[in-house]
């Protein structure tokens, strides 16, 4: 009962069936939405039905995790693209914005991550097995946007192209130095040492991480590149460049000065730092609780208008902002389809329940990039305003050596 009244509520535009756990049908929404397949869903254990109702954003991945929210007709990806595609039409139920004001509340608390929290949630996601991530990456590990200059472009080229793009707004000469902030297991970091010549010093929280990024350095005999279990607040050293992907929505609202503040005192005076990460351009907001709980701690993908103000107090200038709108959902797209073609071997590694949690996930992250205006930008800072050109046009003069590299 709770379930129904509150999709009532919800879902205005669209074709959902949801059949309750008495066996109860009920129809909602006018009209089939583009690009979203008419959804059946049933409810199997009533204990739900009030969760369901009262905290949906976290109870809806938890009752498909525990296998009791089952898709008849249509897929995950149908399912909470409806839901979410109402939401941003602004068709909303006064129980989620209820509860959404008091996660908005707590969210400070929510993200407070001092040294010794910030080690335990890049734990919490980036020290499970390896074999997990090789399921739906690509073989360089690279966890984060690409960047897809074609449309016809693999995951592997698109991973690729993103390295590239930020190899060209740092304007790379050989010898500099770079700090790699959330190195990951050391793609980036042994791209930008081989192909711009640099030395590159890479930290992460993650010991898995690390132990991966150090065999591959060694692997491949990168003499001019190391890696660090250390945090962003702990590095000393000037770095003629400062890098930093996907690793900003694990720093939280708390301490988003503290962040461009270490950026800032990490770079040289004529340095460059390039910072990508995701953002949400419908302002500030909150975490999804679901997200929260079972996948990224402390994790938070902020609005602009959160991030402008940290980087205006630590006196760094913002030299070219990017917005890369769609890339991120053609990246989770193929990520979701990897891993649900290895899912068999993952239910073998894991379970049920944690094939169920992963598939969540990366729909979920995919929606929210069609349907929730989340998207990623790439926000370059100087200390000067004379350090780089004057135009964008040397970004492409970077490129091109890289690619008349991959050619020959």
């Amino acid at each position: 009962m709770f379930f129904a009244q509150f999709l009532k509520n919800l879902v205005v535009e669209g074709d959902l069936t949801y059949i309750d756990h008495r066996g109860r049908t009920h129809h909602f929404g006018q009209g089939q939405v583009k690009g979203i397949e008419p959804v059946s869903v049933r409810l199997t254990d009533g204990a739900y039905d009030t969760r369901l109702g009262l905290r949906p954003l976290l109870a809806a991945g938890e009752a498909y995790m525990d296998g009791v929210l089952v898709i008849e007709q249509g897929t995950l990806f149908d399912f909470l693209a409806l839901a979410m595609h109402n939401v941003a039409g602004r068709h909303r139920s006064k129980l989620l914005e209820f509860t959404q004001f008091f996660d908005f509340i707590g969210r400070w608390l929510q993200q407070y991550n001092p040294l010794s929290q910030a080690r335990l949630n890049a734990s919490h996601h980036y020290d499970i097995s390896l074999a997990v991530y090789d399921l739906f990456l690509d073989p360089d590990r690279q966890y984060s946007c690409a960047y897809f200059e074609r449309g016809d472009m693999t995951l592997e080229e698109a991973q690729l192209a993103k390295k590239r793009h930020i190899i060209a707004k740092l304007a790379l000469e050989p010898g500099m130095k770079v700090l790699d902030i959330g190195c990951g297991w050391g793609g980036l970091a042994l791209t930008l040492a081989r192909e711009a010549k640099v030395d590159v010093t890479g930290i992460t929280l993650s010991e898995q991480q690390l132990l991966e990024a150090r065999k591959r350095a060694q692997a491949q005999r990168a003499e001019n590149v190391r890696f660090e279990l250390v945090d962003y607040r702990e590095v000393g050293g000037k770095f003629d460049r400062v890098v930093s992907v996907g690793m900003f929505e694990h720093v939280g609202i708390a301490h988003f000065e503290s962040f461009f503040q270490s950026v800032r005192d990490r770079l040289t005076d004529d340095g460059v730092a390039l910072i990508h990460f995701i953002c949400r351009a419908d302002g500030p907001s909150t975490t999804n609780p679901w997200i929260r709980k079972y996948i990224f701690p402390g994790g938070y993908s902020p609005a602009l208008s959160e991030v402008i103000p940290a980087i205006e107090k630590s006196g760094l200038i913002i030299t070219d902002i990017e917005m890369l709108r769609l890339h991120y959902a053609k990246t989770l797209r193929e990520w979701r389809r990897r891993f649900m073609a290895n899912r068999a071997k993952a239910a073998e590694r894991y379970d049920e329940r944690f094939c169920r949690m992963w598939e969540f996930y990366l729909t979920g992250s995919e929606v929210a990039f069609r349907f929730q205006r989340h998207m990623v930008t790439q926000i370059q800072l100087a200390k000067r305003v004379d350090t780089l050109p004057l135009t964008r046009d040397y970004m492409m003069e970077e490129k091109l050596p890289l690619y008349r590299q991959q050619a020959e």
